[in-house]
């Protein structure tokens, strides 16, 4: 009888390590997705860190009606993307769809909802001459030209990612208007600030944020003279009302390359850097694109 129970013990054991080896190699990893910062609001930029199941070769995403280009990073074995969430975007929980191909061609899917909320942003109340404010009929005409020129350049953005690691200040100063305050001219609300203000004078050396190319560098109506810069993935930075190019169209810069000097020209009420970002067609704080933690 002693023998018998042993016997049965035994199979039991057998089966269930049978049953758990099975187990162990049926069951696939798993999708990982974080992000920067914890905190998304609109008008933020956002990095996303992926760690597929599997190893893939491609992987692609659509949030918020976007496009998100993912790039490898060999040295953390995970992938990255920039994205962002505009000014007018509302809150809620966004899916962020996420699709990859194995090596062998089988496609993998992920979705995984991202929680947006509000950011309040300040306004101001701008006594300026009508000419700010009112453009002459030739003035409305170069205004219309640059439209041209500047959506005939975004056409052309470079898909694959340009830029590596951490973003930095253009110049190092103070800061004197932020990202989102609605202006209000005259006592109408004329235009929302779409990017950072920095407080120098003229002549004052500016940097490149980041790696790219230069993909406009040329004078403009509202920007005065303007630098353009394409890091990859849809992500552009905007330099503007710069007294003095160091750069031009088609130049390959490297981070904290010196690409103009400042100035204040343009539709600008005085000397100062304005920087901008842009993607996919939206402008996002800069303020929060410096806080991100790149690889």
């Amino acid at each position: 009888m002693c023998e018998l129970r042993l016997h049965s013990w035994s199979l039991i054991a057998a089966v269930l390590m049978l049953l758990a080896e099975s187990t162990s190699a049926t069951t696939p990893g798993r999708w990982k997705l974080t992000y920067q910062p914890t905190r998304v609001v609109n008008g933020a930029p956002v990095l996303f860190r992926v760690t597929t199941p599997k190893p893939v070769r491609t992987l692609s995403g659509q949030w918020l009606g976007h496009e998100v280009s993912f790039s490898f990073d060999e040295g953390q074995k995970a992938w990255f993307a920039l994205a962002g969430a505009s000014l007018e975007t509302k809150p809620g929980a966004y899916p962020i769809e996420l699709t990859a191909e194995t090596a062998s061609g089988k496609p993998l899917t992920y979705q995984q909802r991202i929680s947006l909320q509000r950011q309040r942003y300040p306004r101001a109340i701008l006594k300026v001459p009508g000419r700010y404010t009112a453009p002459s009929p030739e003035e409305l005409h170069q205004i219309e030209q640059d439209k041209e020129i500047k959506a005939e350049a975004f056409k052309t953005l470079s898909a694959g990612r340009e830029w590596k690691g951490s973003f930095t200040r253009p110049v190092e100063a103070e800061i004197s208007d932020v990202f989102g305050v609605q202006r209000v001219f005259n006592g109408t609300v004329q235009s929302t600030h779409q990017g950072l203000d920095f407080r120098v004078p003229p002549g004052t050396p500016v940097a490149a944020l980041n790696r790219g190319h230069i993909l406009l560098a040329r004078p403009l109506f509202f920007e005065g003279n303007c630098v353009v810069i394409d890091h990859g993935q849809g992500l552009l930075t905007l330099y503007l009302h710069l007294s003095k190019f160091l750069v031009k169209e088609g130049d390959t810069v490297e981070k904290g390359q010196q690409i103009a000097l400042s100035g204040g020209t343009g539709r600008a009420t005085g000397p100062h850097l304005h920087l901008a970002v842009r993607w996919q067609g939206i402008y996002l704080n800069p303020a929060g694109l410096f806080s991100l933690r790149l690889p």
